[in-house]
């Protein structure tokens, strides 16, 4: 009948500039396509050279390489009788555009440019692209001579074309247009485009897959049409994970898709779909359009004339992860990327006892977990890769603790402030995960010659010392951690004999990060940090799933225990100082004024406004103005910490990034004096026309 077509797409873990191995990731996903019977197959965003490659797309290097491997693709056979899409840059009369070009046995049959580039979040497209403003319309690119010389083509249509095969229609969108409100499928679908293609490279936030799939679903529901989404997987080079989800839909269905968090570098989706279930869910919905595209017409059929027999693929469920399961998985699969990617033996983490330090001891309790699954499951890639960081070629991990002691170093280090509680709770979660080396440091040394140049003796709180004394007293403690830190980790395995270095993990979650609740250059400092994107709450959420997951009780005497840096001095043995105390909030205020200031672009006056309505069962205006000016104060006064921040892995869509996220000054006029005077006034004003009585605000 001629009626069906299979079409695969795939999610990639390409690395950026790492143009071989991008090659053989290619390479591999269209063999598997063609071994499923597919006609079609679709790849990432940019996946010749990577998404991330950030300046280089400046270079002509990058240009010239990615050329290279097209070259490469064009003369692969296994590249013969199926439409390959793939994404690199092209430069067209000197302007550099982010493109797909689809080729067919030796042909390059369209370069399509993208035309609503990304410039929000963490992604900046203007900076590096030109969009193409000319909907519709397309012109001729006279090709590089080494494509020349091989496709016997001196020019190829270049623009926002279709392509046309012998039974049906296919149209580009590339990642952000989906997310436009004038996304191209609209009128793709109106001129009679039956399958519409997205590649992405669309990176992972907690809560954010369902937004995916629901914008996926809705651009088929509307008008009808058959989808695929490709999208890249893993660490490219970056504080990004790019989260896979590759799928297919139909008229609104989701019929097949792909994980969203695996060790997988190549994951190929396919589906059969019939083309009459498009005619048919359009012919009542649709009417003529009037602007057609440019339909670049190819002599080549997606479908077989005898397909009586091939079943269809009917709509599957889609299971989303919680947010807790998204924590244990996604920035699991990024530490195993930038380790192996790395060259190093593993990683080191100073372990504190408390809910932050757990939280990355169990991400990467996590990650070993996956690694002996995939081995289990036959990934030869990732059984390579684990071989060589341990340095034995004959070691298969089969047991999650186990692997944990080869890759995982923890390190108590205690100071007279420490308790012997949290130095229990570290022990026993260390002793459930892995191996733990022990450490006391004592800051007398630095003291002494500080006393010695002035002839002072600084004293904590405690023992009648000032605030300036007091802050720089838990200040050097914190300093030492992060020498001694670094000393073990790259020394640690020289001391048994071993070779390599450990890789030093940090673990400031998002809020302590938004208020600067943390030491310049301590322990916070680090290599990377898999939960610097991550609220606490979230943590403790998910640190409570792991006790359920993975048997880790150790961690339920962590969850019990007030936050605490202890930095300051004992009272009879206990704790006394708090995370929460300190900074003058709670970690549920500070999460919610965090989303204010980041996702709603609160200042100080629109974020008072809308706090004393969110929090009048709580607070009093008064009390809404305090705490809007403290957290203020605090955040400007620190913001300076975020440009020497560790890199940690983007999570959180409110996170005070400030390496591209999250662009602001960090010297600040911290009196905020216009800002506050307007709050103060708008506190008079309410006070006098809505009454106040105790804490609640009478509305």
């Amino acid at each position: 009948m001629g009626r069906k077509v299979t079409l695969a797409t795939c999610s990639l873990n390409q690395w950026a500039l790492d143009f071989e191995g991008n090659l053989t990731r290619i390479l591999k996903s269209i063999e598997i396509a063609k071994q499923r019977g597919a006609k079609y197959r679709l790849g990432p965003e940019l996946e010749i050279c990577g998404y991330g490659c950030a300046d280089h797309f400046y270079e002509s290097d990058t240009l010239l390489h990615c050329f290279q491997v097209l070259k490469s693709l064009l003369e692969s056979p296994l590249t013969q009788d199926i439409i390959c899409d793939v994404g690199m840059p092209v430069m067209h009369h000197n302007v550099r555009y982010n493109c797909r070009v689809i080729f067919l046995n030796k042909k390059i049959l369209l370069i399509r440019p993208k035309m609503l580039l990304a410039n929000y979040g963490n992604n900046r497209e203007f900076r590096w692209f030109s969009p193409w403003s000319r909907p519709r319309y397309v012109e001729e690119y006279f090709l590089p001579r080494m494509i020349q010389d091989l496709t016997g083509q001196t020019t190829v249509p270049f623009g926002d074309g279709v392509l046309s095969t012998k039974d049906t229609c296919l149209g580009s969108e590339i990642c952000a247009e989906l997310w436009n409100p004038r996304s191209p499928h609209v009128d793709m679908g109106l001129d009679g485009i039956e399958i519409f293609t997205n590649s992405s490279a669309s990176y992972h936030e907690l809560r954010k897959a369902d937004h995916r799939v629901n914008l996926i679903k809705s651009a088929t529901t509307k008008s009808g049409g058959i989808y695929l989404f490709a999208n890249q997987k893993g660490c490219d080079g970056d504080r990004l994970y790019y989260d896979g989800c590759a799928m297919i839909a139909i008229n609104g269905d989701i019929v097949a898709r792909g994980a969203q968090f695996s060790l997988e570098d190549v994951e190929v989706v396919t589906a059969t779909l019939d083309l009459e279930d498009v005619r048919s869910y359009r012919g009542e919905r649709l009417t003529k359009h009037h602007k057609p595209y440019t339909r670049i017409k190819t002599d080549f059929s997606l479908s077989d004339c005898d397909d009586r027999c091939l079943p269809t693929h009917q709509p599957v469920e889609w299971i989303f992860h919680t947010p807790e399961e998204e924590i244990s998985l996604g920035p699991a699969c990024w530490l195993w990327d930038y380790l192996r990617r790395s060259g190093q033996a593993g990683f080191l983490l100073p372990l504190s006892g408390g809910v932050d330090s757990s939280s990355t001891a169990c991400i990467v309790y996590s990650m070993c977990v996956q690694i002996c699954q995939a081995v289990k499951d036959g990934n030869s890639q990732v059984l390579e890769d684990v071989q060589r960081v341990v340095n034995d070629s004959s070691y298969r991990p089969e047991d999650p603790r186990e692997l944990c002691g080869h890759l995982f170093t923890t390190c108590y280090m205690a100071s007279e402030n420490s308790s012997e509680d949290t130095c229990n709770r570290a022990k026993d979660l260390a002793a459930q995960i892995g191996r733990s080396v022990d450490d006391t440091l004592s800051i007398k040394g630095m003291l002494g010659i500080f006393s010695m140049v002035t002839g002072k003796w600084p004293q904590f709180r405690a023992k009648g010392g000032s605030a300036r004394e007091n802050l720089a007293l838990q200040n050097v403690q914190a300093r030492i951690r992060m020498i001694l830190a670094y000393l073990f980790a790259q020394l640690c395995l020289w001391a048994q004999g071993k070779p390599g270095g450990l890789l030093v993990l940090g673990s400031a979650n998002v809020d302590e990060s938004l208020t600067g609740y943390f030491t310049k250059y301590d322990c916070s400092s680090a290599d990377i940090n898999p939960i610097g994107g991550v609220s606490k709450m979230d943590l403790k959420c998910f640190l409570q799933y792991c006790v359920k997951s993975f048997q880790l009780t150790a961690l339920i005497g962590i969850l019990d225990a007030p936050p605490t840096a202890e930095l300051e001095p004992l009272t009879d043995g206990k704790v006394v100082q708090t995370d929460e105390a300190d900074m003058g909030m709670t970690y549920s205020e500070l999460s919610v004024i965090g989303r204010l200031r980041k996702i709603s672009k609160c200042g100080p006056y629109s974020m008072f406004c809308k706090l004393i309505h969110s929090w009048k069962e709580t607070f009093s205006p008064s009390q809404v103005a305090t705490k809007v000016k403290h957290f203020f104060r605090m955040y400007s006064i620190n913001r300076h910490k975020m440009t020497t921040v560790t890199p940690s892995y983007h999570a959180e869509n409110y996170s005070p990034d400030d390496n591209r996220f999250d662009l602001r000054p960090f010297l600040y006029n911290t009196q905020w004096a216009w800002q506050f005077r307007c709050i103060d006034n708008e506190v008079s004003s309410s006070t006098e026309q809505c009454g106040y009585d105790g804490v609640i605000w009478k509305v």
